[in-house]
């Protein structure tokens, strides 16, 4: 079944979100930095949406979503998800968050904890590899480029390291990350400005040791130690399990792949598994 493209009007903005079937609780996804609502159709590929409400959302500045200018903290990108609940009239949600999306998910299950039953970290945790941000150059490098079309931004994709394996579903997501110019080329719908500000105002600028002890939800922390790219794991198994142990009631899942190729694949048919039984047991 084909996901539904559908918009509300949140904290000032217009969010754009996929919904992936109608039956089950309600399963909010959030990607990474710079990717979209589309980079979970591995999952829902294999499975994720006979179980759940899937509710795959553009966070602000991606996708089809609106791209202020400035306004890039975890406060206001909390607040967009607070005000799409309130605009669908759902109460509570099970949160899953990619990379940053992740974090995004911590935030919300400590600050609008009535509004989030349980939570899932993709690949995020309050320590990451210590050169993330020298690691992360690969995926920041395509933001504001323009490509003579859309096949050669996908050849330049392909090239990235941490892209082991192609699956189809991918297609889709790179393809809701460019936008079309009237001369026939393409360019990121991301801006590299605004991903910095939600970098450096967002996803670093919590105290996370300090807040992840707040945290009163069960919560599962997914984990690829695949290597992703300078040899090493975006996020390490170690320091992983480091942030398992900080918390009051997490469990621990390793899947196949890494930081990229984890939603895709084997990676993606371990993921829904592991998330129906921690939410369904």
């Amino acid at each position: 079944m084909k996901a539904e493209n559908k918009f509300v009007e949140t904290n000032g903005i217009r969010l754009h979100y996929l919904e992936h079937g109608t039956e089950g609780p309600v399963l909010l996804l959030m990607h990474g930095l710079t990717a979209n609502a589309n980079a979970f159709d591995g999952l829902v590929k294999a499975g994720l949406s006979n179980t759940f409400r899937v509710l795959s959302v553009d966070l602000r500045g991606r996708g089809l979503s609106s791209c202020p200018d400035k306004g890039y903290t975890m406060k206001e990108h909390a607040d967009d998800i607070v005000g799409m609940l309130d605009a669908l009239n759902i109460r509570q949600v099970i949160v899953a968050g990619h990379s940053f999306g992740g974090f995004l998910g911590l935030y919300l299950s400590i600050y609008f904890s009535e509004r989030i039953s349980r939570l899932v970290m993709l690949d995020a945790a309050v320590h990451m590899h210590p050169q993330t941000k020298e690691m992360l150059g690969p995926a920041l490098s395509r933001l504001d480029q323009v490509f003579a079309s859309f096949d050669a931004y996908l050849d330049k994709v392909k090239q990235a390291p941490y892209l082991t394996f192609w699956d189809e579903a991918m297609w889709s997501y790179y393809r809701a990350d460019v936008k079309n110019l009237p001369d026939g080329t393409v360019t990121t719908r991301s801006r590299l400005e605004n991903m910095m500000e939600a970098v450096l105002k967002g996803s670093l600028g919590e105290p996370w040791e300090e807040l992840i002890g707040k945290l009163n939800k069960p919560a599962l922390l997914i984990n690829a130690p695949g290597i992703y790219t300078m040899g090493n794991a975006l996020l390490p198994r170690e320091l992983a399990l480091e942030t398992v142990d900080m918390m009051n009631n997490c469990q621990y899942i390793e899947v196949a792949g890494n930081h990229q190729t984890m939603l895709y694949g084997e990676g993606a048919v371990q993921i829904v598994k592991s998330i129906q039984q921690f939410i369904l047991q």
